[in-house]
């Protein structure tokens, strides 16, 4: 893991898009958009329907490899507000492991504002290390913010081949992460909306296998 300096804070990128931050025992992730394929499924987009367990299975793995004491989940865990209903056994037993080993915190967003009992506590946004945790960037907040919603990633040129992934993206007092789950999707760094939520100068950061790239957002 090539750490990321921010807010004065040493954090860790890690390939499947959590957010190792060591000093607080904290894994976050943002936008695992659990049920999707169910939600598609109802209006006749047949996708596979393991999207769910796909991604809580990545995250005990990431929980576990880490050591972290708690979870911190920051919006549109789910897809819809019926994601929670649809959820499989298997998922739900997924979850309630985890919730044994470590503390499960969930930030409401704009797909799931409101969370049903039973996943551990939920809050509108948080407070970490003098660093605001939320779904999407409060613009009358100046000060640092760690959020999601805009599902960021690049396209890049390295070692003569064109790559496509998923990546953090981090601006003055501005950090995004970007989409967990596994059909969750993607907007380019460089869209406008990411370079206006994030502020300038930017960078786009794509943790590798052995190492890190990061990539200058210009503009």
């Amino acid at each position: 893991m090539v750490p990321l300096s921010f807010a004065g804070h040493a954090l860790h990128p890690l390939r499947s898009g959590a957010l190792w931050w060591p000093a607080q025992s904290a894994l976050l992730v943002a936008d695992l958009h659990l049920e999707k394929a169910s939600h598609y499924a109802a209006r006749g987009w047949m996708l596979p329907p393991f999207d769910s367990v796909a991604t809580l299975r990545r995250l005990a793995a990431d929980a576990s490899a880490t050591g972290a004491s708690r979870i911190i989940a920051l919006g549109d865990s789910f897809h819809d507000a019926g994601g929670p209903a649809r959820l499989p056994a298997q998922a739900w037993a997924l979850l309630a492991a985890m919730a044994a080993r470590h503390s499960l915190m969930w930030v409401t967003g704009n797909h799931d504002p409101v969370l049903p009992p039973g996943l551990g506590a939920s809050a509108a946004e948080l407070r970490l290390g003098g660093v605001r945790l939320c779904h999407a960037p409060n613009p009358d907040d100046p000060g640092p913010q760690i959020a999601g919603h805009f599902h960021p990633k690049i396209a890049v040129e390295t070692r003569g081949r064109r790559i496509s992934r998923r990546c953090f993206v981090r601006g003055p007092a501005r950090l995004l992460l970007p989409a967990y789950g596994a059909l969750a999707g993607g907007l380019d760094a460089r869209d406008p909306a990411i370079r206006t939520a994030v502020g300038r100068p930017a960078t786009a950061h794509v943790p590798l296998a052995d190492g890190a790239l990061s990539v200058a957002l210009a503009g």
